[in-house]
């Protein structure tokens, strides 16, 4: 399981365990899983998915290390 927390600057997006997450990064969407290596990466305009939850973002960061994965964003407004 990984440990998946999502914040953009209005509020906490999501906080909890997930079995992965999927993130559009800007040199293209990948998969994060338990035990991914370390990787901090920028990411743009697309979907975070994680747990058949999606969140639209409008770009942002993640940082994984020791399955805990940091999602910071700036949201879609809806």
């Amino acid at each position: 399981m990984l440990k998946l927390k999502i914040v953009s600057p209005e509020r906490i997006e999501f906080t909890g365990e997930v079995e992965s997450v999927k993130v559009p990064g800007t040199q293209g969407n990948f998969e994060i899983l338990t035990d991914h290596a370390p990787i901090i990466s920028s990411l743009q305009k697309g979907v975070v998915e994680y747990d058949g939850k999606q969140l639209d973002i409008l770009g942002g960061f993640v940082a994984v290390q020791k399955n805990e994965v940091s999602i910071c964003v700036e949201v879609q407004a809806s």
